[in-house]
């Protein structure tokens, strides 16, 4: 082995554990505004995730079309760091059962509405027409933590869905203008979810059911580029679905002793819960075109599959008659469209900045389980390039979900249920930080 094999290979061993470190801030990631994230930290975010699948400019490609590694020369780490904030709270209506107190549940998402989140993306040149890639980050999940004297507290208090994938991935190019590429999605799920139980039980305040488990899912991703002409790229991907299934025995504490009895002999107080929470497909066209020596154009078409979602709600909606601790909610597939450019301010500064639109997973009112619908991103990042082996940037991203409508209404009397929940989350939104550094070895 020569003096530079020996160097390659301990610049590949420090990039990964450099992707280990970075993509350990992904757990704190996947949250707020949506369940599928473009924001993992990057230049996407200052582009509001424009030409997602073909700008492959950097190693972050290895998560938005693993193709664009054909792109890069030598082997390219990039980590990646973001800090985001959400305004997320809750406001109680008249309608709401006045049983339920008036705690409106404070900034649901995160610590006060704040939350870390990064990742890391490594990509290695076997020879100019193949490479291999791996990266470590989250995309996928939602993590709110109410108040638990909130008036919606029946329905829920906290609940994490978590979803970190490992993709280990490989590209090839197959003529001077089509390249292919693929990756297994490995994904480390996690599921938490408490609510509190109306317990009619004078003095002893609320009862507690709690859910949580955590498994593995697999995913395949696949990607194509082609190069019209050297300024002009199309970028075609397909994620598919990854099936994550919970499962966990109740956990219930301080139960009044009728309900508890009536759990025992239905045999709810040991039971296990199900929940199929299945990660949606979804496919996306993008393309990036070069106008001139300052100026490049970027857009973006996607559409994801929530339909095939299939989060349940998880409670006692009688403590009369607990015939079930889990309801299904319902949602629809989304489209997604986003546009962006680039100007080029001087040889080492570049500008990014875009505009997107989502349409909305739910129908009319939200649950609380889920408060996220349509948003627009509005972002904006910089870039400099240090010398032929480094650049740094920044981004940040404002993500308006507008005004949210809650409407639960329950079958039965409030004393013995959840009650009505009515009131609405208003003017939602979302603002990413992000800073990364990519380096060339």
């Amino acid at each position: 082995m020569n003096t530079s094999q020996v160097g390659m290979g301990r610049a590949c061993r420090g990039a990964a554990r450099l992707a280990l470190c970075a993509g350990a801030l992904a757990a704190g990631q996947v949250l707020a505004g949506g369940l599928i994230l473009y924001e993992v930290g990057t230049a996407d975010v200052g582009l509001a995730s424009a030409g997602y699948g073909a700008r492959a400019q950097d190693a972050s490609t290895v998560l938005s079309n693993p193709a664009g590694m054909t792109r890069l020369e030598g082997t390219q780490f990039l980590a990646a760091g973001q800090l985001l904030w959400g305004n997320t709270q809750f406001s109680a209506g008249s309608g709401t059962s006045p049983v339920l107190g008036h705690e409106d549940g404070g900034y649901v998402v995160g610590s006060n509405g704040w939350f870390p989140g990064g990742g890391g993306f490594l990509s290695y040149s076997v020879s100019p027409d193949l490479k291999l890639g791996f990266a470590l980050t989250g995309n996928f999940g939602a993590a709110l933590s109410y108040d638990n004297d909130w008036v919606g507290r029946y329905y829920v208090q906290q609940t994490t869905l978590l979803g970190v994938s490992f993709l280990p991935s490989i590209a090839y190019k197959v003529t001077d203008k089509l390249s292919l590429g693929a990756s297994v999605n490995a994904m480390y799920g996690k599921y938490t979810n408490q609510v509190a139980i109306n317990n009619k039980a004078p003095g002893l305040g609320d009862g507690r059911l709690k859910l949580d488990d955590n498994t593995w899912g697999w995913g395949l991703n696949l990607g194509l580029l082609y190069e019209i002409d050297p300024g002009t790229r199309l970028g075609l991907t397909w994620n598919s679905q990854v099936d994550l299934d919970f499962k966990g025995p109740a956990k219930f504490s301080n139960l009044g002793p009728g309900l508890s009895t009536l759990l025992r002999n239905r045999g709810g107080l040991d039971a296990d819960i199900k929940v199929g929470i299945d990660v949606p497909q979804q496919a996306m066209a993008s393309v990036f075109t070069q106008l001139n020596d300052h100026w490049a154009l970027l857009a973006s078409l996607g559409w994801q599959q929530w339909s095939q979602f299939g989060q349940v709600q998880l409670g006692i909606d009688d403590i009369r008659n607990p015939v079930s601790l889990t309801s299904d909610l319902g949602f629809k597939d989304t489209w997604h469209i986003a546009l962006g450019a680039q100007h080029r301010l001087s040889e080492p500064w570049l500008l990014n900045f875009g505009v997107a639109y989502d349409s909305g997973m739910q129908s009319g009112d939200v649950s609380p389980l889920l408060p996220v619908n349509s948003a627009w991103r509005f972002g904006v990042g910089g870039e400099q390039q240090l010398s032929k082996s480094a650049a740094w940037g920044v981004a940040a991203e404002y993500m308006y979900g507008g005004t949210l409508d809650t409407k639960l209404q329950s079958s039965v009397p409030a004393e013995f249920g959840r009650g009505d929940l009515v009131g609405s989350y208003k003017n939602t939104g979302t603002i990413f930080l992000a800073a990364y550094y990519n380096w060339k070895f």
